[in-house]
């Protein structure tokens, strides 16, 4: 059974810092590129950043580039998310999702997902 657990969500304030973690069980590794979504009130969902299952290369949405990084540890099936100099825009819910093939094509649309988590609300305060 596929898993995606993301945690690591909360309350910051802005310019602050979060880390999220994407634990992934249920599938091979090495055949899904790993997406970053992230959900704001009343907005489409969005693609944030792709992770490569081959060669670990990382794509990010325009508003993501400086300030996010993307990052995975194959050994312990863990994809993370480190996000600095979060504003009001940002509070979003923030979503892991296995991507269909090993390769990012951009930085993620939703059209390419295979299988969602459940998210992790991130709510930047002003």
């Amino acid at each position: 059974e596929v898993q995606l657990v993301e945690s690591g969500g909360g309350l910051v304030q802005v310019w602050g810092s979060l880390r999220l973690s994407c634990a992934a069980s249920g599938f091979t590794f090495e055949d899904h590129a790993i997406g970053w979504f992230r959900q704001a009130p009343g907005k489409e969902r969005e693609g944030v950043s792709c992770i490569g299952a081959r060669d670990g290369s990382t794509y990010y949405a325009d508003f993501a580039k400086a300030r996010f990084t993307g990052s995975r540890d194959k050994a312990k099936n863990m994809v993370y998310l480190q996000m600095h100099s979060l504003k009001p825009e940002d509070t979003a819910v923030y979503y892991c999702a296995i991507l269909s093939g090993p390769y990012c094509l951009t930085y993620g649309t939703p059209e390419e997902v295979e299988y969602w988590g459940k998210g992790t609300l991130v709510t930047v305060s002003s």
